[in-house]
This record gives structure tokens, C-alpha cells and sequence, in this order.
């Protein structure tokens, strides 16, 4: 089943950019990272639930392709989409683009849901299957 894209417009600021000029590579995980969190606030997820609940996301795996540089003020967009959720173990896609539409940075990582007072992995919820943009909950 194909999973809602969402999408997170950016702009590339001088505090992304290493001595070369372009976005340094570990500012891609910062970016990223807030696209996620801007989608699961989003879907009504975000840090107070789950203090609340007891129950957030980990990252188990990360993978990532380079492909275009990203240069200050190039207007980017961060697209994130589930893939797959197989057990209690999902894959998450999101991808960078820039203006022109060209896909500049590719990354799948490997999440799960962590409940914080049995300190393992979970099965997913509900309502964190609707956070992270699931059609079939």
C-alpha cells in the first residue's frame, strides 16, 4: 500500500555549510531529523505525547546517498513516506530536493517504536502508525 508523502520546505543557511561551501554532511541528519519530527507533530506525535504515553520513536539503521550539493540559500524540500512496517520494525524513506525538482540526498532509515518504561521495542500503535503517515492503520 503506498503511504502519505510529506513534505518539508527548507532553505539552506550559512550554519549548513562547511568549509567547501556546500551542506556538511552531518547538518543532513539534523535536517532530517526535523522533517520527521515536523510530520509526527504534525499527526499529533510529538514530544508531549509521548512523555504522556511512555512511548517514541529509535532509530535502529541509517542509510545515506549524496548526489547534488546543496549550497547556501538553495530552497530544498525534505519528503518523507513509510515504506514499509514489517513487525515492529519499519522502513522510512525520505529524500531531498532541490528547486529544480532534481533528488540531491537520499536516506532509508530503520525505526521502531521504543516504550520508555519497558526499555524494548514495541509494536506499533495506532496512533504511531497514523504519526508516521501509515493509510493502513
Amino acid at each position: 500500500m503506498s503511504h502519505t508523502i510529506f513534505s518539508y520546505p527548507l532553505t539552506v543557511r550559512e550554519h549548513h555549510l562547511d568549509t567547501f561551501g556546500h551542506m556538511n554532511n552531518s547538518v543532513y541528519l539534523q535536517i532530517l531529523e526535523e522533517a520527521r519530527w515536523e510530520l509526527v507533530n504534525q499527526n499529533g506525535y510529538g514530544l508531549n505525547k509521548i512523555k504522556e504515553c511512555g512511548k517514541g520513536p529509535v532509530i535502529l539503521e541509517i542509510k545515506l546517498l549524496f548526489s547534488r550539493e546543496l549550497l547556501l540559500r538553495d530552497h530544498i524540500t525534505i519528503h518523507t513516506q513509510l515504506a514499509s512496517y514489517e513487525g515492529k520494525i519499519a522502513i522510512l524513506k525520505q529524500w531531498i530536493t532541490n528547486n529544480a525538482g532534481k533528488t540531491c540526498c537520499e536516506a532509508e532509515f530503520k525505526i521502531a517504536l521504543f516504550d520508555t518504561l519497558q526499555r524494548k521495542i514495541i509494536k506499533p500503535t495506532p496512533e504511531w502508525l497514523h504519526a508516521i503517515g501509515s493509510k493502513s492503520i
